[in-house]
């Protein structure tokens, strides 16, 4: 099979894109590998510090000018609706794309796709719900107010979902009239070109949208720092979002923050256990663990602990590892993990908690190939005070903690640090999955399932997760700033 990744050319190189226009980039260029192999699959365009400023310059020309904020919202949602009909067309490219680089299989990136195009549907469609309201005042007066763009929108995007995180962000920034300037991750930055494409195919004005790879030290500092951007998205690790933050802090920008963390599933007494095997199969080992909700703690009712352990280990051992790109169909199959740095550090989590008294059960090893592979992995007798129960673990482990009664449960669904973005909750008793949607500090609560749901429904963090909403309604307030008017009669 070959590994082209558009399948209209062999392209060994691929530009950013500001101002409409595909160029190369001023630190030069920067080597994207397959995962699968490890080899380099191409080069991208790497940013510099005055590719960030023509592309913020570029933006912010279209928002002082109005193009975007001036048009029709029936309008401007079309042309978002456009962006999801462009990727629909380019369904089989922009697959290969996403798995090419970033290494999972063939129908998990086609999963990935039609979640993005749900959400420039979404909200696309949402463009036109923006309203204001009349204030009551008495008779000499009249209030009310109106909604606008921030303006200039800057975007840190990571790599483990290359087009349906982008989406995230530039669905509601283009719905809402912003401008963006989006810096990829450097481990997978040829996939948003196809949204580059979208923009421009649709119709959006030069320098509404524009894509670029840099570095963190160099393009990411001058993007953070740039006296005019309005607004900063940023999703991706907790210490690269403290250093970004502090340095947009200086400019005063409001910010949407999503850092994932060690998100809690609760499996009680009563809950079902296939329901549980069907949704781990997903939250686990789905994307080889990359994922902010992943279910890497597993907090169980010690009368069900061996028999979810039989299960978790049945499920680990049955899924077949290798390259995405030879799973087109859905099936039990795992793809390979982003990066080799990210490997090791979770095969030093799982060392870490083997040589503090956890057993590993199943996995817990990098596949004997080329690539960077590991074995799904499941550890039992997991201590709350181990990396693997307080750090995102971000690959394909499931760590099996055990609880007695309720208290318990939620002291350690709570308890690390970094806890709050999602919690799924395993039970068939109601009252006991209201009180755990009260006690547990967490931005969304899931019964029976790991899933997240769709664009329709709010999602965002607690505690040191993250801020803002990032999807449904509330996503568009996130996006915009409030003007009141006062009208003396």
């Amino acid at each position: 099979m070959t590994t082209t990744i558009d399948d209209r050319s062999d392209e060994s190189y691929w530009p950013n894109f500001i101002d409409g226009a595909y160029c190369n980039g001023g630190a030069g260029r920067i080597a994207v590998k397959n995962p699968a192999t490890g080899d380099v699959l191409a080069e991208h365009a790497l940013a510099d510090a005055a590719d960030v400023d023509r592309a913020v310059q570029a933006a912010h020309r279209v928002h002082r000018s109005g193009q975007l904020a001036k048009l029709h919202p029936m309008d401007r949602g079309r042309m978002v609706r456009g962006i999801g009909k462009y990727l629909s067309d380019n369904m089989e490219s922009v697959k290969r794309s996403i798995t090419l680089e970033q290494g999972k299989p063939l129908f998990e990136s086609e999963a990935e796709i039609k979640l993005a195009i749900r959400l420039f549907e979404y909200f696309g469609s949402m463009a036109e719900s923006l309203e204001g309201r009349s204030v009551p005042c008495d008779d000499t007066r009249f209030d009310f107010t109106v909604y606008e763009p921030l303006g200039v929108s800057a975007q840190f995007m990571p790599s483990h979902y290359p087009i349906y995180i982008p989406a995230r962000a530039l669905s509601v920034a283009l719905a809402t009239g912003n401008a963006c300037v989006m810096k990829t991750s450097e481990l997978a930055p040829i996939s948003t070109i196809w949204l580059a494409r979208a923009a421009e195919a649709v119709g959006f004005p030069p320098g509404a949208v524009n894509i670029l790879c840099g570095r963190r030290e160099d393009a990411g500092v001058a993007l953070s720092t740039h006296p005019d951007i309005n607004h900063l998205v940023f999703i991706g690790q907790q210490h690269c979002a403290t250093e970004v933050l502090s340095q947009s802090a200086r400019n005063i920008v409001p910010s949407i923050v999503e850092v994932g963390g060690t998100s809690p599933t609760l499996f009680f007494e009563d809950g079902d256990l296939d329901a549980f095997i069907f949704e781990a199969r997903m939250g686990s080992y789905w994307n080889a663990g990359q994922f902010c909700c992943g279910v890497y703690r597993v907090i169980v009712h010690e009368s069900r602990y061996e028999e979810l352990i039989d299960g978790a280990v049945a499920l680990a051992e049955s899924l077949e590892v290798g390259p995405g790109i030879e799973s087109g169909d859905f099936r039990p199959y795992m793809g390979s993990m982003d990066s080799n740095e990210q490997l090791q550090k979770v095969l030093e989590i799982v060392a870490d908690a083997k040589l503090n008294g956890a057993k590993c059960v199943a996995g817990g090893e990098r596949l004997k190939r080329a690539g960077f592979f590991m074995k799904p992995t499941v550890l039992r007798d997991v201590d709350p005070s181990m990396r693997a129960a307080q750090e995102e673990v971000w690959g394909p482990v499931m760590s099996v903690l055990k609880f007695r009664d309720e208290e318990e449960a939620y002291r350690l669904a709570n308890g690390p640090r970094h806890s709050g973005l999602m919690c799924g909750v395993f039970t068939k008793d109601l009252g006991r999955m209201m009180r755990a949607a009260q006690r547990i500090r967490a931005g969304h609560i899931v019964s029976n399932q790991t899933l997240i749901g769709g664009a329709e429904l709010p999602f965002g963090g607690f505690n040191r997760a993250g801020y803002g909403s990032l999807k449904g309604r509330e996503a568009l307030m996130g996006y915009v700033q409030r003007k009141n008017v006062l009208l003396n009669l």
